[in-house]
């Protein structure tokens, strides 16, 4: 927990030095006024006057979704690939997904293209009109960065907190069975598989707790298209099956995965609390469970025991 509170603590020290020093930059550099980004929103605006619906849906839906498709397009290259790819040497269940199994993930297509674009994107759009009864999404003055940082805070904290009771309670054995067990037929995820679930699931455990933070804050477009975007790159990281360099760790919801019995949560901060994360803190999973800063991969400096033959 202490080295979690280091790593995120800095990130966002640095997050803060980053932005101002580039907003001195654009102030210097940029138009008359030194407030390049609100003068580039508010031209933005007058592109789309009159046309706000449409502005929302390229920022809350098509940003998002392009994010979300190049980066599994990246990866399902190294996946689909006959031969070892450039991050072969960072896969964390070495031997599986060499390649991917292409009927398995042809059948797996169907739920998830179903989960985005019948199940999400109908959701966001409802978003909308609430959204908007809140303070409209599209007003003309920009958030600060320093406020869209509490937002993100916000919003990781409800997400993390009610994706790990959702996704708990869909491991019962009267709702497993039923529901989560499609998930975990992946038990070496990939990354498009963090779509891969029941619609039921897939309301309750991936889009709710995405759109109940931005609803209750009556966020501004901009953070919105932001966090969508994060939310589904993060998603996508936890369930790749590769420990990247500079890349938020994997090796939780992979472990989950392979024995889902324990790590239930985004972050972890939930399984802390609640004591669903004692197996994993004992494997060598967990030894390697954080952001790794050079090219070695971490299953080479800290592998996991060879195992016993029967």
């Amino acid at each position: 927990m202490k080295r979690t509170a280091f790593i995120l603590g800095s990130g966002l020290l640095l997050l803060v030095a980053f932005w101002n020093y580039v907003s001195w930059q654009l102030q210097r550099f940029g138009d008359a006024s030194g407030h390049f980004p609100q003068a580039q929103w508010e031209r933005l605006l007058s592109t789309f006057e009159g046309k706000e619906w449409t502005l929302y849906l390229i920022a809350a839906l098509l940003v998002p979704s392009l994010v979300y498709w190049s980066f599994n397009g990246l990866l399902l290259l190294a996946d689909t690939a006959r031969t070892p790819s450039l991050i072969s040497r960072y896969r964390i269940q070495a031997g599986q997904n060499e390649p991917v199994d292409s009927v398995k993930l042809r059948q797996s297509m169907g739920t998830i293209l179903f989960n985005q674009f019948i199940i999400s994107v109908p959701m966001v759009v409802l978003l909308y009109p609430i959204i908007k009864a809140r303070g409209h999404p599209c007003r003309r003055e920009l958030p600060t960065f320093h406020w869209f940082l509490l937002e993100l805070a916000i919003f990781t904290l409800i997400d993390e907190v009610l994706f790990y009771y959702s996704h708990r309670l869909f491991h019962h054995p009267a709702l497993y069975k039923k529901f989560h067990k499609k998930h975990h037929e992946w038990t070496a995820p990939i990354g498009l598989i963090s779509f891969y679930v029941h619609p039921i699931e897939h309301v309750a455990s991936n889009v709710l707790p995405a759109l109940l933070g931005p609803l209750l804050m009556g966020s501004h477009l901009l953070s919105i298209s932001v966090w969508f975007s994060i939310a589904l790159t993060f998603a996508t990281i936890s369930h790749c099956g590769y420990h990247l360099p500079f890349l938020p760790s994997p090796e939780f919801h992979d472990y989950h995965h392979v024995k889902s019995n324990e790590c239930y949560g985004v972050l972890g901060v939930m399984d802390h609390l609640h004591g669903t994360d004692t197996m994993f803190k004992q494997t060598k999973a967990y030894e390697r469970h954080s952001i790794l800063l050079g090219f070695t991969p971490l299953s080479e400096s800290i592998p996991d025991p060879p195992k016993k033959k029967d």
